[in-house]
């Protein structure tokens, strides 16, 4: 790749940039055909991809070479097209990796905006490659990254454009991992602090309906992730279930501090069918623990697994009591009223504590939960679940189990990731290949790296 520098510089901006599209091609295919472990891209040619597609200058010398909109979209159609045809899924891995894996360097802002525009294409005219594409770099990518990439789409298709929603909704059939990724990515970013960070009805009314329809679905990842080591701080969790738990016991509480603030930021949605939302996903998540233990019991690993982590949890209690007290202040309600705010998000925490532990998604003692939960006010149903007898698990003197986006172990169960047309179980739809695209191996030799720039 090293002579393609000279014969690039001539060119326009478009042309240069396609044409090297076509020789990395070339060249990561015969990096792959020579079957050296892991492939790697060199650094060179990641050089040749910032200067020439993001347009990164070489030196401070040289001048910025900039594409006019008209050149970016054919430039985002060019590359829909590349990794549609490319048919071998670690090609595309490292092609994508080599594009876009962030290098903690200035050429990182040019790499997001255009993986945002990428992405947001691809969503539109369903480029399913490229999404699954997406869905690694999501799973492997530092999570501030990952919720801006979240962020383009939801101004993309929920804010700019509300009627298209529909076309991201289709997401959920294109690209079930990709779909998983992004609800984590969303839950991260929507913590319900602030009107911003409230979801938008239309975003709330998607997720509903993805999980209602297949709860499975936030398993995803987590089905085709390999299993050892520990997984980045840094990283999205493993399935969005500690964000929608958090979305559900907030949420009473987030959506009253200010009822005018709550109507205009929801697109006219009433009090009452956000309250209907956010109560039927509350149930949707009841029933994700319901399905684990036969999935974790299959692969030898329940009571040896955390899908919900003790920090997570003690980060929500804490934001839980602030709320409460806020709701103390604000509010006329006697705290005692079962129907009040603060009693539903109280008892949304104890369902979703004791569902979780009894299915094996929470792994700790009765003591840990009295202590992360001490400075929230009495609730019937959480002192019983607070004072209730410590869980022992048969494994309990087995080292617990963490996930590993990088580990090089295969990965826990064998459910591929695209829907064909197995019968609807809550699992079924992730369980056959899609016919023109099958299942994505999870290429552990492709770091997607986060160095922050000093």
């Amino acid at each position: 790749m090293g002579d393609i520098r000279q014969s690039l510089l001539p060119r326009d901006v478009l042309s240069a940039a396609k044409e090297l599209l076509y020789h990395l091609d070339i060249y990561i295919s015969n990096l792959v055909q020579s079957g050296r472990q892991p492939p790697q891209v060199d650094a060179k040619t990641l050089e040749l991809v910032e200067e020439f597609i993001l347009h990164a200058p070489k030196d401070r010398s040289a001048l910025t070479r900039r594409m006019s909109a008209l050149q970016e979209l054919q430039l985002l159609e060019i590359m829909c097209s590349c990794f549609q045809e490319q048919s071998r899924d670690t090609v595309r891995q490292l092609m994508f990796s080599a594009l876009f894996s962030l290098q903690g360097n200035q050429a990182d802002d040019s790499r997001m905006g255009l993986l945002g525009k990428l992405v947001s294409m691809a969503v539109a005219v369903s480029r399913v490659p490229i999404l699954e594409c997406a869905a690694i770099w999501l799973q492997r990518t530092h999570c501030v990254y990952c919720v801006r990439l979240a962020q383009v789409l939801v101004d993309d298709y929920c804010s700019m454009m509300p009627g298209s929603v529909p076309t991201l909704q289709n997401i959920h059939s294109a690209s079930p991992r990709f779909c998983c990724q992004f609800i984590t990515a969303v839950t991260t970013l929507y913590d319900l602090t602030s009107e911003e960070l409230t979801p938008p009805l239309e975003l709330l009314q998607m997720i509903v309906s993805w999980i209602q329809e297949d709860p499975g679905i936030v398993l995803v990842t987590f089905l085709n992730s390999p299993l050892s080591g520990s997984q980045p701080s840094s990283s999205l969790d493993i399935t969005p279930l500690g964000g929608l738990v958090r979305w559900c016991v907030k949420a009473p509480l987030a959506y009253k501090k200010d009822k005018k603030q709550m109507s205009a930021h929801s697109n006219s949605g009433s009090e009452q069918e956000v309250a209907g939302l956010f109560s039927a996903l509350h149930l949707s998540v009841l029933q994700v623990f319901m399905l684990l233990p036969n999935i974790l019991n299959e692969k030898g690993i329940f009571g040896r697994l955390a899908l919900l982590q003790m920090d997570s949890l003690a980060s929500l209690t804490s934001d839980l009591s602030r709320l409460l007290d806020q709701a103390d202040k604000h509010t006329h309600t006697p705290a005692a009223d079962v129907h009040a705010p603060p009693q539903l998000a109280l008892d949304r925490l104890a369902q979703a504590l004791q569902v979780a532990m009894a299915n094996g998604a929470l792994l700790c003692s009765r003591e840990d939960l009295r202590a992360i939960c001490s400075r929230l006010p009495h609730n019937n149903l959480l002192q019983l679940v607070l004072s209730g007898p410590v869980m022992y698990y048969n494994n309990i003197h087995t080292p617990p189990l963490t996930f590993s986006p990088h580990a090089s172990h295969s990965p826990i169960a064998s459910h591929p990731i695209h829907p064909a047309h197995a019968p609807h179980t809550p699992l079924a739809s992730h369980s056959a290949s899609h016919p023109q695209y099958p299942a994505q191996p999870f290429m552990t030799g492709i770091p997607f790296p986060f160095r922050p720039s000093h």
